[in-house]
């Protein structure tokens, strides 16, 4: 797993999607969570969401069970089931939740195995662990630094960083492979003109671009709730902790 460049920036606090609501790459990723991950979410009776300041994208988690949500900053955090806290350091006791989440989070912490770890310890024997990070360290640019990542991943990497804390990865696939064609660009026209400092914004599209990425990501949507898909810009992996649970 390559590590970030040195003197890797700190981002905005919370996710990008509370600065640029509505954005197509933000709908595209509930969706193609939601094809991945809806399977694996079983009949939980307590969920936890890491790094919940972009809370609409995880509404297809909600249910009939107690769902908890964290972050570092407040933002996003729906009053009464919001908690601030740290990936690294989760003030919850041992096995108390039957599904934990960090969609785009465990690229945000400096020691991730820790990250991981902690999310696995909250687990109960037999929960489930759902993640999504971002993909291949060529694809590293000004936007990663703004964000305050410390690193992207392969799939291979992700899996033993995962592997590696006790869990059994079910299942890891790449996504947004229809869109990456673009991706790859934009990454690369990055390097020869990165955004002037301070500048946050992401790509702007017309609405007719809008409606074509988002058409894209949504045929994606349906082929990944069959198979995995062999690159894109995203990883995203379900795993779960061994052992059998009596609460899911």
């Amino acid at each position: 797993m390559s590590p970030a460049p040195p003197h890797v920036a700190a981002g905005q606090p919370g996710s990008s999607s509370l600065r640029h609501d509505g954005y197509w790459w933000h709908r595209a990723r509930t969706e193609l969570l939601g094809a991945v991950m809806t399977p694996h979410l079983a009949a939980p009776r307590r969920t936890l969401d890491v790094g919940s300041a972009d809370a609409p994208s995880v509404g297809w988690m909600r249910g009939e069970q107690q769902h908890v949500s964290l972050d570092l900053f407040p933002e996003g955090l729906r009053a009464g089931e919001g908690v601030v806290g740290s990936a690294t350091d989760l003030p919850f006791a041992d096995a108390t939740f039957d599904v934990v989440s960090a969609f785009d989070v465990v690229e945000h912490c400096a020691d991730d195995t820790r990250a991981v770890a902690e999310l696995a310890r909250v687990l109960v024997p037999g929960g489930r662990m759902l993640l999504s990070v971002p993909a291949y360290a060529w694809a590293w640019s000004d936007h990663d630094v703004r964000a305050g990542h410390h690193r992207r991943y392969t799939r291979p990497a992700l899996v033993d960083l995962v592997e590696g804390v006790g869990m059994r990865v079910v299942r890891a696939t790449y996504a947004f492979a229809g869109v990456f064609p673009l991706f790859a660009v934009e990454r690369l026209a990055r390097r020869v003109r990165p955004a002037r400092p301070g500048d946050a914004r992401l790509p702007e599209v017309s609405p007719r671009v809008d409606r074509a990425l988002t058409g894209v990501c949504h045929a994606e949507s349906r082929i990944l709730r069959r198979h995995d898909l062999p690159f894109g810009s995203s990883v995203l992996l379900a795993a779960v902790r061994p052992g059998r649970s009596d609460r899911s």
